[in-house]
């Protein structure tokens, strides 16, 4: 099976489901109720999965969430197994996704440049006639 092939990208779709409704019933205070699972990447073989998890929250909050995911591991996989019929069951390597939070600091520089711009623009010559 090809990276992005149409059967990878099925299958990451699918574990990617499964995972957050497993990680939504953990009972382990460590893990965030906020960790949302924003995308998993299965490797061609169905050896590794890698799954980027993104916390509404604080840093702390992101890295205790992913520290708990780490060590829950195991028992997130299992459930994996259990309801995804695949040929092997990837080992879990969680990681902290900060895409959202880059986005909207990028946003938020960009208004930032855009309000400079407007409070320091030159006048047009041209327009006061």
């Amino acid at each position: 099976m090809r990276k992005n092939s149409v059967k990878n990208i099925r299958v990451s779709s699918e574990v990617t489901k499964e995972l957050s409704s497993i990680i939504r019933d953990l009972k382990d205070p460590r893990v965030s109720p906020m960790a949302s699972v924003v995308s998993a990447q299965v490797t061609p073989d169905l050896k590794f999965c890698k799954v980027h998890v993104s916390v509404f929250g604080s840093e702390e909050e992101l890295k205790d969430t992913i520290l708990g995911l780490k060590n829950a591991s195991g028992f997130i996989r299992n459930q994996l197994a259990k309801n995804i019929n695949l040929r092997n069951t990837p080992e879990l390597l969680f990681v902290a996704d900060t895409s959202i939070e880059y986005g909207v600091r990028m946003t938020k520089m960009i208004d930032d440049v855009a309000e400079y711009d407007r409070e320091h623009a030159v006048p047009d010559p041209e327009e006061e006639e």
